[in-house]
C-alpha cells in the first residue's frame, strides 16, 4: 500500500513543471523531478536549504514573488524571471507562487512552480533574427529583401532615395545605412526639410557668414559642415524649394557649396540619404521638382510598404513594442487579448508603424494586468470596434497574402516560396491546408 507522502511525492514528480515547497521560515520542504532537472540540485541537496540559496533569481533581495505572495496573500501567475542553476547558468523562467494552508486556513508556508523558457526564448531570438535588421522588424517579402540587400547599399557612396508613407520607418533605414557604412564612426546629421521654410533652411543646410543678414553675429557651420565624414539624412526633400533643389544639385554633382554670404566654395566630404512621402515623379511632371535632382537623388531607391500592406508584421511589431515598453515602464505585460488582436489586425493605420507604436503606448498607460484588453485601446479604436463579420484573422490574412504572392509569381511555387521566405514544402503544406490545391 502506498503511504500518502509517496503517493503526493508521485504526484509531484509526473508534474513537467518544477516545483518546491517551502515552510514560514523559507525552508525547502519538498522538491520535485522537474525542479532537479532545471535547477542541477537534487532533492537532496535542495531540502531543509533556505529557497534563496537553491533558487537562485535574480530577484531574491529586492522583490522574492514567494515572500509577496506569503505577505499578501494574493497569487502571482506566469512571471517571468532569470535563475542561475547549479552550475551558475542563466536560466529564463516563468513562475507561479501560491501559499499553502492548514486544516485551519493559516499560513504554513507556501509552493512556487516554474517552466524553464529556454526553448521559447531561443524560438523566440531565432525568430527575431531572422525577421530584424538593426532596428527593424518585418516578414515582409519587399522589407526581408531590403534587408539582404541594405549591407551592399552601405558599403557604396551612392546617395539614396528612401520611398513610403509617413511612419514606414525610413529614418530607420537611414540610421541602419548609417551604421553599415565605414563612414559608421562619423556624424549622421537629420534634418526635416519640410519643417524649415526656404530661408532658413538654405542657412540650416550650408551654414553662413557674419554680417550675411542682419541678425548674423557669428559664422554658423550648416548641417553639410556639421555631417562631415559621415552621412546627411535629409527627410522631406519633396517639400524644398526650387532655389535650394540647385544648390543641392551642386553638393551631390561637385561635392562643394557656398555658405550664405560666403564667396568662397567649401568642399563636402558627405554622404547623402533623403526621403520623401511624395511621389517625385510626379512632382517632375509637374514641374515642381528639378529633374536633373530627381536623377541624382534615385540613385539607389528603397520602397517601403504601407502597414496595410504588410499586416502579418502586425504580431511581430506588437510584440516587439509591448517588450520595449515594458522595459520603459518596469511593467510585465504579456502580449494582447485575442479580441484586441483583431482589432488591430484590421485597422488601416494611416499614421503606419508610428501609430501602432502610439497605440501600444496609450495602451501601457492604462493597462494594469497582464495583458492590454479593449478598455485599455484610444477611443478612435473603441468606437470602430468591427463587427464579427468584418474581423480577420492572422491565417485570414496569412492566406490572403500567399494567394496575392502566388498571382505575383504567376503560379510559380518555388519563385513564391523564395518571396515568402518558406521552403516551398511548406507552401505546399499550407496551401493544401487553406484548401487551395
Amino acid at each position: 500500500m502506498v503511504r500518502e507522502k509517496d503517493y503526493f511525492n508521485i504526484i509531484l514528480d509526473s508534474i513537467a513543471d518544477g516545483v518546491f515547497t517551502v515552510d514560514k521560515q523559507w525552508r525547502i520542504t519538498t522538491f520535485n523531478k522537474a525542479a532537479e532537472r532545471i535547477t542541477g540540485f537534487t532533492r537532496e541537496e535542495a531540502i531543509g536549504q533556505y529557497c534563496y540559496e537553491i533558487f537562485r533569481t535574480n530577484v531574491c533581495l529586492e522583490r522574492c514573488a514567494l515572500r509577496e505572495t506569503m505577505q499578501s496573500g494574493q497569487d502571482i501567475i506566469n512571471k517571468e524571471l532569470n535563475i542561475l542553476d547549479k552550475y551558475n547558468r542563466e536560466i529564463p523562467v516563468s513562475i507561479s507562487t501560491a501559499v499553502l494552508r492548514d486544516e485551519k486556513g493559516e499560513i504554513i508556508g507556501g509552493v512556487e512552480t516554474f517552466r524553464d523558457l529556454s526553448l521559447i526564448k531561443e524560438l523566440d531570438k531565432e525568430i527575431h533574427e531572422k525577421y530584424s535588421f538593426q532596428d527593424i522588424i518585418s516578414k515582409h517579402p519587399s522589407i526581408v529583401n531590403i534587408f539582404r540587400i541594405l549591407p551592399d547599399i552601405a558599403r557604396s557612396e551612392a546617395t539614396v532615395l528612401i520611398q513610403g508613407e509617413s511612419g514606414t520607418g525610413k529614418e530607420l533605414i537611414a540610421q541602419a545605412i548609417h551604421n553599415l557604412s565605414p563612414r559608421k564612426d562619423g556624424p549622421l546629421v537629420k534634418v526635416n526639410c519640410g519643417a524649415l521654410p526656404e530661408t532658413l533652411l538654405e542657412s540650416e543646410l550650408f551654414g553662413y557668414l557674419r554680417g550675411a543678414f542682419t541678425d548674423a553675429k557669428r559664422d554658423k557651420p550648416g548641417r553639410f559642415k556639421l555631417a562631415e565624414g559621415g552621412t546627411i539624412f535629409l527627410d522631406e526633400i519633396g517639400d524644398i524649394p526650387a532655389g535650394i533643389q540647385a544648390k543641392l544639385l551642386r553638393v551631390l554633382e561637385n561635392k562643394e557649396y557656398e555658405p550664405l554670404g560666403g564667396t568662397s566654395t567649401i568642399k563636402a566630404d558627405v554622404r547623402v540619404v533623403t526621403a520623401t512621402n511624395k511621389d517625385l515623379e510626379r512632382l517632375v511632371k509637374l514641374g515642381q521638382f528639378r529633374e536633373d535632382l530627381y536623377y541624382r537623388l534615385n540613385v539607389v531607391k528603397i520602397e517601403l510598404p504601407s502597414l496595410r500592406e504588410r499586416r502579418m508584421d502586425i504580431p511581430l511589431l506588437i510584440e516587439h513594442f509591448i517588450e520595449r515598453f515594458n522595459k520603459k515602464t518596469g511593467k510585465e505585460i504579456r502580449g494582447v487579448s485575442d479580441e484586441v488582436m483583431k482589432i488591430l489586425l484590421n485597422h488601416p493605420y494611416p499614421g503606419n508603424i508610428r501609430e501602432l507604436e502610439n497605440i501600444i503606448e496609450h495602451a501601457f498607460i492604462l493597462c494594469k494586468g497582464p495583458q492590454i484588453q479593449w478598455e485599455h485601446l484610444p477611443s478612435y479604436l473603441r468606437n470602430q470596434k468591427p463587427s464579427t463579420t468584418e474581423r480577420r484573422s492572422i491565417r485570414e490574412i496569412e492566406k490572403e497574402h500567399i494567394i496575392n504572392t502566388l498571382q505575383r509569381c504567376s503560379g510559380n511555387m518555388t519563385k513564391a516560396a523564395q518571396e515568402l521566405g518558406i521552403h516551398r514544402t511548406t507552401l505546399w503544406r499550407k496551401l493544401k491546408k487553406m484548401g487551395s490545391i
